[in-house]
C-alpha cells in the first residue's frame, strides 16, 4: 500500500498544480483520443474534504522536496529503500493528520485523473 500512496500523491499533486506543474488535465495528450471516451462518474466531494486534501497535499510536496534529494544521492539499495519508507511513512502521517485515510486521499486523487471540474474547484481552493 506504502507504494501505491506515493505514487497516487505524486500524481495527485500534479494534477492539481501544487508543485508548480501544469495541471494533467490541460495537458496535450500523446495518446489519440477513443471517439467516444468513457466518463466515470466522480463523487461530489465536500469543499471541507478538497480543503483537507489540499492541505494533506501541500505537506505531502514538502516531505517529497526534503526526501527526493537523499534518494537521489544514496547509491545503496537497502539505505534507498529505507529513506523511501521513512518518506512514505511520513506522507502517510501528513494524509491522517488531515483527518483523511489514504483510501480517500486516493480516491480524490483519482477523481481528479478524471474530472477537469474537481481540479479547477482544488486549485481554487489551493490558491
Amino acid at each position: 500500500m506504502h507504494k501505491r500512496i506515493t505514487t497516487a500523491i505524486s500524481t495527485g499533486l500534479l494534477a492539481i498544480g501544487i508543485t508548480g506543474g501544469v495541471a494533467m488535465a490541460q495537458q496535450p495528450s500523446t495518446q489519440p483520443q477513443p471517439k467516444a471516451p468513457m466518463t466515470v462518474p466522480t463523487p461530489d466531494y465536500s469543499d471541507a474534504q478538497l480543503e483537507r486534501f489540499v492541505s494533506a497535499s501541500e505537506k505531502v510536496a514538502m516531505i517529497s522536496q526534503e526526501y527526493t534529494p537523499k534518494l537521489q544521492a544514496s547509491k545503496d539499495e537497502t539505505t534507498q529503500k529505507k529513506i523511501f519508507e521513512e518518506a512514505d511513512q511520513k506522507m502517510v502521517k501528513a494524509v491522517h493528520d488531515e483527518g483523511m485515510t489514504v483510501d480517500q486521499f486516493n480516491g480524490i486523487n483519482q477523481s481528479l485523473q478524471q474530472d477537469p471540474n474537481l481540479v479547477k474547484r482544488v486549485q481554487k481552493i489551493a490558491q
